[in-house]
C-alpha cells in the first residue's frame, strides 16, 4: 500500500513540474526573442529549475547582465515584487551563421564571395561564431579554414590599415582647434585600434587609427 502511495506521489510531482515550467515558457521565450531580434528567428526555451523554486507570479520581470550569453545553458534573474530568483534554462536558437564557401589558406584576405550563410542551431556552434558576412569581409585568416567550416572571430583578424614603418598623418584635436603633423608608425594596427607613432621630433605619441589611415589624438 505504501508503495502505491509513493508511486502516486512521484507521478504527481513529475506532472507538476512541466505545468509550472509551461507557465514561464511563453514569457521567457518572448524575453529571449526580443534580445535575439535580428540574430535568430527561431527560439525555444526549456526551463530546468524545479517547480518549487520557480517565482510565485505568472509574469515575472526577467533580466540578465549585458555581457551574458544569450543561448545554451543560461541563468535569468526573475523578479516578482521583492522576490528575486534565478531561473536556469536552456535556450535553443536557430538562425544564419557564416561558413567558408571554399578553402581559405592561412594569411589570405577574405572576400565576401568566398563566404556563405548557413542555417542551423546557433547554440550548438563554438563560441564567437560569425553571424553576418560583414564581420569577415576583408579580414585576414589566422589559420587554414576548410570549405563549409563555420568561421569564428578567433580565426581572423582585421586587415592592417597602418603598418609598422609607414609614414602617417597625426591629427591632434581639441575644443576649437586641430593640429596636423607627420610621423612613422611603430606598430601594425587596424581601423579603431591603437597605433604608436614616432614623430619627426623624436617624440612618441599614441592615437586611434581612423578609416582614412590618419592617427587621431583627442586632447
Amino acid at each position: 500500500m505504501n508503495g502505491v502511495k509513493i508511486a502516486s506521489a512521484i507521478a504527481v510531482l513529475l506532472a507538476c513540474h512541466p505545468a509550472f515550467a509551461t507557465v514561464l515558457d511563453a514569457p521567457l521565450r518572448q524575453f529571449f526573442q526580443q534580445r535575439l531580434a535580428g540574430i535568430g528567428d527561431e527560439v525555444s526555451v526549456i526551463v530546468k529549475t524545479p517547480a518549487a523554486q520557480l517565482p510565485s507570479c505568472p509574469l515575472p520581470e526577467f533580466s540578465m547582465p549585458g555581457n551574458a550569453r544569450l543561448w545554451g545553458n543560461v541563468s535569468v534573474l526573475a523578479r516578482c515584487g521583492n522576490d528575486k530568483r534565478y531561473i536556469q534554462a536552456e535556450v535553443q536558437v536557430t538562425g544564419n551563421y557564416v561558413v567558408a564557401a571554399q578553402a581559405l589558406p592561412r594569411g589570405s584576405v577574405i572576400h565576401e564571395n568566398q563566404l556563405q550563410l548557413q542555417r542551423g542551431r546557433l547554440d550548438q556552434l563554438p563560441p564567437r561564431a560569425m553571424l553576418n558576412l560583414q564581420q569577415a569581409s576583408n579580414a585576414v585568416t589566422l589559420r587554414d579554414i576548410a570549405p563549409d567550416q563555420p568561421i569564428m572571430l578567433s580565426m581572423v583578424r582585421q586587415s592592417w590599415r597602418v603598418t609598422a614603418g609607414q609614414r602617417v598623418q597625426v591629427v591632434a584635436a581639441g575644443e576649437g582647434f586641430s593640429v596636423n603633423s607627420e610621423g612613422k608608425a611603430l606598430n601594425n594596427a587596424a581601423v579603431a585600434q591603437n597605433a604608436r607613432v614616432r614623430m619627426d621630433s623624436g617624440q612618441i605619441v599614441s592615437g586611434t587609427v581612423a578609416a582614412d589611415g590618419n592617427i587621431l589624438i583627442n586632447l
